[in-house]
């Protein structure tokens, strides 16, 4: 009689199996010839072929029942590493674990050979990430649309403390998790010109491009964990673990014509490809340099390539399935994920009106009850703005919509109250102070029937200072949704252990309720949970200290307090105060040695755009100052300061479990938000910051007793612009600068 097995173990055995196989067809190796880098593709081949069954089923399920689908336009998906989030979701962890480990693998090295894709440059491409995850969760039905980045964001090298930018190539070895889609590519055109087309009823018109390229599709699968309930919230009978997935098609650019063969064949080689290059371009680089004028058209056709691909992809899907557009704005929901998508409000007018015969207010009605637009700063010069000449070069026919729209736009300002030239010129979608340039904040706001901040103190200000006239013109629109993040990725799989800490005090609801953590606030004075949070933070110290000795060569005692600043190099983020500030310990160290000085740790990360000369000039010296306090025998153990180079999602995940102290001290007004406040908080690091973005509610949620505020509210900065800064008086207060 044969010994049953338990699921696990089946599970364990399945797995094995179809690793192996995927092994030797797919990958063309056997067990004993097989690299690191041979198993993992084999590895996640065999767990996409998991997803895959549930992406086939939930896309049927979806358009059988004619559900409403989100469609998340964002330049941006800092998507990271998946294996281990794939399996986590699917809740396969750990019998593929096991089934690794009967060949001699350690699932653990195994995700540490996958490439971070690199597709974002910090909170907002983070985000996006995290939506498609929590969308799939949820059983919403959504797409993401971005692009297919070939080197996405820069690889961060530090070279004596300069910031040098290399490609980051994480499409080296291919990506197994993507579907390519050879039949879904459309044709995206540039320049040319505009045709009226005059006889019997309104005047239409026809854009001819002077060229064109081919956005082609690749799907990646997303998919959310297990859901034990059915659409109507009833218990699923035929699948207690169902799970919903969601699909993040990123476009690449192809040349429509890859080779000149006439030009080749007359020996110009290169000369053949240059079109193909020029074209191909447009899918090379997030974030092309913007400091000359082809970086700046670069971007400019780069944000149009993907959203004018995006929404001839959506509308296609929406006809197949319902065989009219009248309806689209019940059945879509575009969500444009800051203003890079902006011109997708264009985009959708003129294919709705040139293409497919719309009248034009039935168009406006609809494309700005499908469209909702997501701010993510309150910096004026970083609401993108595009020279009128570019645009009417690029985009003819759109610059003749933004104009006619402009004056409808006008018009409805002028009927109220205390209009005046002023006000017009503020209003105006062309800003005729710099130059004549259209401004994409404005037109996203005017395209969308909402606009949503990403923290409660960021939607009012943006109500009261970059959108004040506008929300004034069009009250009603400006909503607040505060930025999240996913507890999964964030908590559950980058600190396992104090997941099963949480999980051994009060049960296992919070895995799927993260509202549950309050729970833990009677326990708070347990001497047993106290104790067991103290040995799993000192093991990710531990961890990260490690990491620090074998990238950088120094030495940190795992004892001392971690301090920790990780984000995007910027001035409002204030890096520089922080660096000051290690700058006046080492000082006070030095004159006082004998004291008990508390060790710590001071950790920064980030990178700085390749452009922005400041923020550079921020990393070299931090660089320079922990070169001296490392290498001073007389602070020893107790101050170090070091930079971690190239930070992207997988060395967040190693950093934000060891972090005691976080630092969160932008100009207060500044942060929209911020999410790795967040993430560092929900792993138990204690927040020391400014009251802007989300810490504002942050320290609602924890209470004042535990978070560390400081500086001038948001408030208090506005009258202190208002008021001027006397530099020399202020220096003059604080001795230790001229020390």
């Amino acid at each position: 009689m044969d010994t049953p097995f338990p699921d696990h173990t089946i599970r364990s055995i399945q797995l094995r199996d179809r690793i192996v196989a995927k092994l030797t067809y797919d990958v063309g190796k056997t067990p004993g010839a097989a690299a690191p880098r041979d198993w993992l593709t084999a590895t996640a081949l065999a767990v996409r072929d998991d997803i895959v069954d549930h992406w086939f089923e939930t896309t049927r399920r979806t358009r059988d029942s004619g559900a409403k689908r989100v469609y998340y336009l964002s330049l941006e998906f800092l998507i990271g590493r998946l294996l281990m989030d794939a399996i986590g979701n699917l809740g396969i962890t750990e019998p593929l674990r096991d089934a690794l480990a009967a060949e001699g693998i350690d699932l653990d090295e195994l995700a540490e050979h996958e490439p971070d894709a690199a597709l974002g440059n910090g909170g907002l491409g983070r985000l996006a990430a995290c939506f498609m995850d929590s969308m799939a969760t949820l059983g919403i039905a959504a797409y993401g649309y971005g692009i297919r980045y070939e080197h996405g964001l820069f690889r961060q090298v530090i070279d004596q403390g300069i910031q040098q930018e290399l490609p980051e190539d994480w499409l080296q070895f291919g990506h197994p998790w993507e579907f390519e889609r050879h039949e879904v590519a459309y044709p995206i055109g540039f320049g040319g010109h505009v045709t009226p087309n005059t006889g019997q009823g309104p005047t239409t018109y026809t854009w001819h491009p002077a060229e064109h390229i081919a956005a082609l599709a690749y799907d990646t699968p997303v998919v959310g964990a297990a859901r034990a309930t059915d659409d109507s919230g009833a218990a699923s009978a035929e699948d207690p673990r169902r799970h919903h997935a969601n699909t993040l098609r990123l476009w690449s650019a192809r040349a429509t014509r890859p080779l000149h063969l006439e030009a080749f064949n007359r020996g110009d080689h290169e000369g053949a490809m240059r079109d193909r290059v020029q074209k191909e371009a447009v899918s090379r680089v997030l974030y092309p340099g913007d400091d000359s004028d082809a970086g700046r058209e670069l971007r400019l056709r780069q944000e149009y390539f993907f959203a004018a691909a995006s929404l001839q992809d959506l509308l296609r899907r929406h006809l197949d399935q319902f065989d009219t557009l009248d309806n689209l704005s019940d059945k879509v929901a575009i969500q444009l994920n800051d203003t890079h998508p902006a011109i997708a409000i264009i985009e959708l007018m003129r294919l709705l009106v040139d293409v497919h015969a719309m009248p034009w207010d039935q168009a406006w009605a609809i494309t700005t009850a499908c469209i909702a637009y997501t701010n993510h700063t309150l910096l004026p010069e970083a609401l993108e703005t595009w020279p009128v000449s570019l645009m009417e070069r690029l985009l003819p026919r759109h610059m003749q919509i933004i104009y006619l729209l402009n004056g409808r736009h006008l018009e409805h300002v002028r009927t109220r109250p205390g209009a005046d030239d002023g006000l017009l010129a503020n209003l105006s979608l062309i800003d005729e102070s710099h130059g004549r340039r259209v401004r994409m904040g404005h037109l996203a706001f005017l395209g969308s029937h909402a606009i949503n901040g990403v923290s409660a103190l960021h939607s009012d200000l943006i109500a009261r200072t970059i959108f004040g006239d506008m929300n004034a013109a069009y009250p009603g629109r400006i909503q607040n949704k505060t930025n999240g993040i996913t507890v999964r990725r964030w908590l559950h799989r980058a600190n396992p252990t104090l997941t099963n800490l949480i999980t051994a005090t009060i049960g296992p609801r919070h895995l799927t309720d993260p509202d549950a953590l309050s729970d833990l606030a009677p326990h708070a004075h347990d001497p047993a949970l106290q104790a067991g949070f103290a040995a799993q933070r000192r093991k990710a110290k531990e961890r990260l200290a490690t990491l620090i000795q074998t990238e950088l060569g120094i030495h940190i005692d795992p004892a001392a307090l971690f301090d920790v600043h990780i984000k995007r190099m910027h001035e409002y983020k204030r890096q520089l105060l922080n660096i000051l500030q290690a700058v006046a310990q080492y000082d006070a160290i030095r004159a006082q040695p004998t004291r008990n000085w508390v060790p710590r740790v001071k950790i920064f990360a980030g990178k700085a755009a390749p452009g922005y000369h400041m923020a550079k000039l921020i990393v070299r010296l931090a660089y320079d100052v922990g070169h001296v306090i490392n290498h001073d025998p007389a602070v020893a153990h107790r101050l170090k300061l070091v930079f971690l180079p190239n930070y992207n999602v997988t060395l967040a995940e190693r950093i934000i479990p060891a972090a005691d102290l976080s630092e969160q001290i932008s100009t207060a007004g500044m942060e929209a938000s911020g999410t790795g406040n967040m993430k560092l908080a929900l792993n138990g690091a204690l927040t020391i910051g400014t009251l802007d973005g989300a810490n504002v509610e942050i320290r609602d949620h924890v209470g004042d007793p535990n978070i560390f505020i400081f500086g001038l509210t948001t408030e208090g900065v506005a009258a202190q612009r208002a008021q001027g800064l006397d530099v020399h008086d202020l220096v003059g207060q604080t001795p230790a600068l001229f020390q």
